[in-house]
């Protein structure tokens, strides 16, 4: 099995754009492999920037009820909660790369679940952010993926511990 891939909400809500039919395409194909394979993840973040933006700023908006059937169905991906921990860690990648607070949640959330790959069009394609790298999912082949982006190496930590020396 491949390593988890990470979704951020551009993809979910070209899921359910018509306007942008080649797009919706992609992000329908991306989805359907992701499901099959079992390698989807995303967070609850992504989940409730999902439900308000495709009931309230998509046009035609999705019926809240049709939405929160999607959200409903991805929550089998187990996404990551917003919690102290994940706040710590986004605090870190924005200090790190200088990331906007939202996207450092996003690539923090994607960290902390082993995810190696990140489709998202909203940040840089090719970054790479300890050990998850971004890709759009309208530029990357599925068939590609699964080769490029295997599991996520464990962080090596590049500093002595603190404290006295162990004897």
């Amino acid at each position: 099995m491949t390593a988890p891939v990470f979704v951020d909400t551009n993809v979910l809500l070209y899921w359910r754009d018509s306007r942008q039919p080649a797009k919706q395409s992609r992000a329908t194909a991306w989805l359907e492999h992701l499901w099959r394979e079992q390698t989807g993840r995303t967070s609850t973040q992504v989940l409730s920037e999902y439900y308000v933006n495709v009931t309230r700023k998509l046009v035609p908006g999705l019926p809240a009820g049709d939405a929160w059937d999607d959200v409903e169905a991805l929550l089998a991906w187990a996404p990551q909660p917003v919690d102290g921990a994940l706040l710590r860690r986004g605090r870190a990648v924005v200090g790190r790369y200088g990331l906007s607070w939202w996207d450092g949640l996003i690539v923090a959330a994607a960290q902390a679940q082993g995810c190696s790959l990140l489709l998202s069009e909203d940040l840089q394609d090719g970054a790479a952010y300890g050990g998850v790298t971004v890709r759009s999912p309208f530029t990357l082949s599925l068939g590609e993926e699964a080769a490029a982006y295997g599991a996520a190496p464990a962080a090596v930590a590049r500093h002595r511990p603190r404290g006295r020396p162990k004897r």
